[in-house]
């Protein structure tokens, strides 16, 4: 029975603060650095630590899975869709991106219904709708001008919710150690892939930060970056470890509200290292998201469905 839920909070309000340390890095050094450049040093940074942790812990390292098609959409779904998290903090505040990623509860429920047949009632169709609401008003879209690049956090929501229904099934016969091991070899590979195709920084044509973080030379900054890119890889493996212990010996239904945390701390550090401050809209968007995200997280437990409530990491 898990029933050490404070420090299950205290792991996960742990790890939201690194993570926004790590999304705070990535928006300050992406003018220096290519985009998969930073995925493939962090992939092999995190994916060494692991090893030597289940070494140390003597925990069986194991590469297989069960199921090869579904672990195949699961790693292109988290790998193209966090890359597309990255690249909306070339072009929007810290804070609205991590907002607009939160999206993702809203769509799990969504695609459980569709998916995995889960019932899901009146009220937390509600709340789906109020998250909506909210991303509506923290966009506040205006179509005759509309940069559709403000979206990339929401397709990374899309890609995240759908590889959570993915790893709902599969978590069936693949454990977690197995599965993160599946993201950071496919990560590796697709990351070595980009590094061959574009890596020297030929296609760097166009003057938009976006654009640039993708397609900026490889290694051209080391000197500058590599003990951010070494912070990085570390802060993705650690952050893992933390949740994971905290949704093992925790109820996730109790503990998964404490992820909104993040917004707090990427609000601050926007403020403190971007002179980033939300405006109005912003905040009534960001309050309307975690009110609909945490009635949803409410309701699961009721229901004993936790679907929203089993996360892996990114």
């Amino acid at each position: 029975m898990k029933n050490n839920n404070p420090k299950g909070i205290f792991l996960i309000l742990t790890a939201m603060f690194i993570i926004s340390i790590q999304d705070a890095i990535m928006k300050y050094i992406y003018s220096n650095v290519s985009l998969y450049e930073i995925y493939l040093i962090r992939t092999l940074i995190g994916f060494l630590i692991i090893i030597v942790v289940l070494k140390i812990t003597n925990k069986p390292i194991i590469f297989k899975t069960h199921y090869p098609w579904l672990t195949s959409c699961r790693v292109i779904l988290f790998f193209f869709g966090f890359s597309s998290f990255y690249v909306s903090l070339t072009i929007m505040p810290l804070a609205t991106a991590t907002a607009l990623f939160f999206v993702s509860p809203f769509l799990i429920t969504i695609f459980a219904k569709f998916f995995l047949k889960e019932q899901i009632g009146l009220r937390r169709w509600l709340a789906v709708i109020i998250g909506f609401i909210g991303v509506y008003t923290i966009l506040n879209p205006n179509f005759d001008n509309f940069d559709y690049l403000s979206l990339t956090p929401i397709f990374c929501a899309f890609c995240y919710a759908l590889s959570i229904i993915i790893i709902k099934i599969t978590s069936v016969k693949d454990n977690v150690y197995s599965q993160i091991f599946q993201f950071y070899i496919g990560a590796a590979i697709f990351s070595l892939i980009f590094y061959f195709l574009i890596g020297d920084g030929q296609y760097n044509n166009i003057d938009h930060p976006a654009y640039q973080f993708i397609f900026q030379k490889w290694f051209s900054n080391l000197k500058i970056t590599l003990p951010y890119l070494i912070a990085i890889g570390f802060i993705a493996a650690f952050t893992f470890l933390l949740i994971f212990t905290a949704y093992r010996i925790s109820s996730p239904a109790v503990i998964s509200p404490f992820e909104y945390s993040i917004m707090i701390w990427a609000s601050f550090y926007g403020w403190i290292f971007f002179d980033e401050i939300p405006d109005l809209k912003t905040i009534i968007g960001m309050f309307l998201i975690v009110f609909g995200g945490i009635y949803i997280f409410i309701r699961e437990k009721a229901q004993d469905q936790l679907i929203v409530t089993e996360k892996p990491l990114r």
